[in-house]
């Protein structure tokens, strides 16, 4: 799995994902990353998000509380209902915003939930999904996503949302190791976070996903 930054690599990617007629950007620092997104987004326009690091260090959170978009934040609701009418709400968003949990070279977005609010709504709803993704989240193909996500994202999520999981306490799935195909073993546990799997390959719906691929490392 490559930890450095490579611009071909980078380039690559960019070039696959638009091959699959998913919209790529890229940018050199979180920092570039509100910029372009306001050029993405209208005022006014309804927005929301899944659960993200990547969103918070680039500043998107405070974008979306600055007043000029109707935010629709789950942190703010008081009650179980009113969480679930935010997720609901999401599937009729202007603007879905999300990092990935990887990024093959191929051109590939993979994606895995527990609550799977957030795979669901980058699947179909929101006119628009933008990924913010630090190059870390590029991967070679689906064998390193498969990776990544036992030994990197769901440990680090896990342990960060006090999940009772095997990956929280030992820092990776307990299928790692394994000789047949493990995408879909794990845990038993009912705070498990990988419940519901997600490839997007190519896209009918031309641009509605895009990708902005910062040259910093970011999130899990």
């Amino acid at each position: 799995m490559n930890h450095m930054k490579d611009m071909k690599i980078i380039e690559n990617t960019m070039e696959a994902l638009r091959g699959n007629n998913i919209a790529a950007y890229y940018v050199e620092t979180k920092d570039e990353v509100v910029p372009l997104l306001k050029s993405l987004m209208h005022a006014g326009e309804t927005v929301t998000h899944g659960g993200s690091e990547t969103l918070k260090q680039c500043g998107v959170i405070d974008l979306l509380n600055s007043g000029d978009y109707n935010y629709l934040d789950r942190s703010k609701c008081k009650t179980p209902e009113e969480v679930e009418e935010v997720y609901r709400g999401a599937y009729t968003a202007d603007t879905f915003l999300a990092s990935a949990n990887a990024v093959t070279e191929g051109g590939l977005l993979y994606n895995v939930d527990g609550n799977s609010n957030r795979v669901s709504a980058i699947l179909y709803g929101p006119k628009q999904v933008v990924f913010i993704c630090g190059y870390n989240k590029i991967v070679k193909d689906l064998d390193e996503a498969v990776v990544r996500l036992k030994t990197i994202a769901s440990p680090k999520n896990t342990k960060r949302l006090n999940c009772a999981t095997y990956c929280a306490k030992e820092g990776e799935c307990l299928a790692m190791g394994r000789d047949a195909s493990y995408m879909c073993d794990g845990c038993k546990s009912p705070a498990r976070i990988c419940c519901n799997y997600v490839i997007s390959a190519y896209q009918r719906h031309k641009d509605r996903m895009k990708v902005i691929l910062v040259g910093e490392e970011l999130g899990y």
